[in-house]
């Protein structure tokens, strides 16, 4: 649809060699490798299918082809599994409220960042109160030890605390829970065997020093205890216990519905020796050496103790459930209010093969005596996220204004190159003014801060201006505000010739006697920043947005927009060009690109629950519109710690805070 600038010696080289080596789709890509020309793009696509490689065929009978162990078909792919991933991989997962994403990992944060509104006070195993669940377990986090007793405030040194113990007999599970209603005692209770899997007998053995975890979660017949054992006294109520796998004690997992047991079975553990395992018997090794069976991988549920079985899945075994990261989560997770998928897939999902029952019968898993840690964590979670509203445009201002565009008026939906948008449809759209011309677009990020690209700007702040919620590029709305720049921030090892870091922030003026940059208005949101370059895969449908040049060499005199799809593996078009920091987008028939004029403006991308990310910056390609030569756009994700170096945590950390 649209086309860059070129230089007119190169386009008429360009020209020429099509000419003449037009015969088929696989020249012409090559000779793009050969000379590939620097743009400053927009909106225009195209991918050819790329050439399989011809399969050698064995036709004389004495050759054979070697036997390959068949690949298993949930877990992988090898490359994943190489990079060895846990669940502190932020990149895959969502950190809990105790702790932050940094660099890819998930960091400890100190217990007073936790949130303090709307939460159970807990009591510490050292007898102190503390104010929450959060609280308690990002001591437990700092000191990989566990540090809470019980939810509550009686917390004196004569007060019981919770305690587990493991039968060496049985290894019948059992647990020591304060009882509130009867200060100085505590509850004799075993755990029901329903809900019990390898994730909570991890937790179980891993509180009595076995840091592997454990070997078998399994159970008794409670009858068979007391006959076989009939001079041992174990009580006759049980407890339900959900743990996630990151605990260190069993009281920080979900323990609720106490019943009685009657014959029911009962949990059991045997935890993990490693000396007791032979290596050459190990289907799965974790990422913490541990060995599991094959079967336990992509099932959802925590069999190695740092997730890393979970981590990297084709697909997902039984009920657990996928997400696009590769990731399996269990069941429970589904619609939950919670997200546990990076994109939303787990609270979008209606499902008709999960019931979510409680042992009594009840709807939703409820506590009846206990408070939730997993509501807690919920609360926490929904507390920390509202301190950061983006992604979402307010959608009382996108007006339906036929506009006349290309000699003809219509309303367009999507239209091959690029339609034009509502006057207030983009609300993240900027437009940089550079000495009173637009030649760059922007995308606004919240608090003060755009994100351009660093080859539309340089560090002179009082040559631009910022234009929100602008539509027609010559003329403003009555929504449009217009803010001067107080600094420009290049990212340091931008290349120009390259565009490798092609990447820069504008800070705005504050205005006088205010904390911030510009007044309130309905026509303008800001983008989220992702924080995980696997929030997106290749083929995911985004949408690019700009003032660029159509297909006939023309400024767009509004703003336009289009559908575009990532495309992996663009080294396949661009060689040693595309460097690490780039990705690409379009169409397959090249129909669909950003062109000269629309540097610097938003590729967007929304995930499951309708929140939009600001997945790439305009940033270069070989040529317009044309098979073969995709736009490319610096990947945002790959900078978020720089953008959140500059712009502090607020400003940009919605998820992983």
């Amino acid at each position: 649809m649209f086309a860059r600038m070129r230089s007119v010696g190169v386009s008429l080289l360009l020209l020429f060699l099509l000419i003449i080596r037009s015969d088929t789709i696989q020249q012409i890509q090559q000779i793009q490798q050969i000379q590939q020309i620097p743009r400053k793009p927009w909106l225009s696509i195209t991918t050819p299918a790329p050439t399989k490689a011809a399969t050698p065929e064995f036709t004389s009978p004495t050759h054979t082809t070697p036997e390959v162990p068949e690949e298993d078909e949930f877990l992988g792919p090898a490359e994943c599994l190489e990079k060895k991933f846990t669940r502190a991989s932020c990149d895959l997962v969502f950190c809990p409220p105790w702790e932050r994403c940094i660099d890819g990992q998930c960091s400890c944060k100190p217990p007073y960042l936790c949130p303090i509104d709307d939460v159970s006070p807990v009591c510490g195993r050292d007898h102190r109160n503390y104010r929450s669940y959060c609280q308690v377990m990002a001591l437990s986090c700092r000191t990989q030890k566990p540090a809470m007793s019980h939810f509550g405030e009686n917390c004196r040194e004569s007060y019981p605390k919770f305690e587990s113990l493991i039968d060496p007999d049985t290894g019948v599970v059992r647990l020591h829970i304060p009882n509130d209603n009867n200060a100085g005692e505590r509850k004799d209770l075993l755990v029901c065997w329903k809900l019990w899997d390898m994730a909570a007998a991890n937790v179980a053995c891993k509180e009595h020093g076995k840091p592997l975890g454990a070997a078998i979660a399994d159970s008794v017949r409670y009858s068979s205890l007391k006959t076989d054992h009939h001079n041992k006294q174990f009580p006759g109520s049980c407890v339900s216990v959900r743990c996630q796998g990151y605990e260190t004690s069993l009281a920080e997992c979900l323990i609720y519905d106490q019943i009685r047991i009657g014959d029911r079975n009962v949990s059991r553990v045997t935890c993990y020796e490693e000396s007791q395992v032979p290596k050459e018997d190990c289907g799965f090794k974790c990422v913490n050496t541990k060995c599991v069976s094959l079967t336990q991988t992509c099932d959802g549920v925590d069999d190695c103790g740092d997730r890393s079985d979970e981590m990297c899945c084709k697909n997902c075994r039984k009920s657990s459930v996928h997400c696009k990261t590769g990731v399996c989560i269990h069941k429970d997770a589904l619609n939950d209010g919670q997200m546990d998928c990076l994109d939303g897939k787990d609270e979008l999902i209606r499902h008709t093969y999960v019931e979510r029952k409680s042992v009594r019968g009840h709807g939703r898993l409820t506590n009846f005596e206990y408070v939730s840690p997993k509501e807690e964590t919920r609360i926490n979670r929904e507390h920390l996220e509202s301190k950061l509203q983006c992604g979402i445009p307010n959608a009382n201002t996108v007006d339906d204004e036929v506009v006349e565009e290309r000699g003809r008026s219509t309303r367009f939906k999507r239209v091959v190159g690029g339609a034009p948008a509502k006057p207030t449809q983009i609300q993240w759209q900027v437009a940089l003014e550079d000495n009173r011309k637009i030649d760059c677009g922007g995308a606004y990020i919240g608090g003060c801060w755009v994100i351009t690209a660093a080859h539309c700007v340089r560090p002179n702040p009082s040559a631009f201006r910022v234009k929100f919620s602008i539509w027609k590029k010559s003329r403003a709305q009555n929504t449009t505000d217009i803010v001067p720049v107080e600094d420009i921030r290049i990212h340091p090892k931008y290349n120009a010739s390259s565009y490798e870091n092609d990447i820069a922030l504008v800070k705005l003026e504050e205005l006088p006697f205010e904390d911030k940059c510009l007044l309130d208005n309905p026509a303008v949101s800001a983008i989220c920043v992702p924080w995980s370059t696997k929030l997106f895969h290749a083929n995911h449908t985004c949408s690019i947005s700009g003032w660029g040049r159509t297909a006939d060499g023309r400024a767009a005199q509004v703003l336009l927009w289009a559908n575009v799809s990532l495309i992996d593996d663009c080294q396949r078009f661009y060689n040693d060009r595309f460097k690490p920091g780039m990705t690409c987008a379009g169409d397959l028939e090249g129909r669909v690109d950003s062109c000269q004029g629309d540097s610097g403006g938003p590729l967007v991308c929304t995930d499951e629950l309708g929140r939009s990310y600001l997945w790439g910056i305009v940033s270069w390609g070989g040529r317009c519109g044309q098979a073969g030569s995709p736009g490319v756009y610096t990947q945002v994700a790959h900078y978020f710690e720089w953008i959140r170096l500059h712009t502090g945590w607020p400003a940009v950390t919605m998820f992983n805070s």
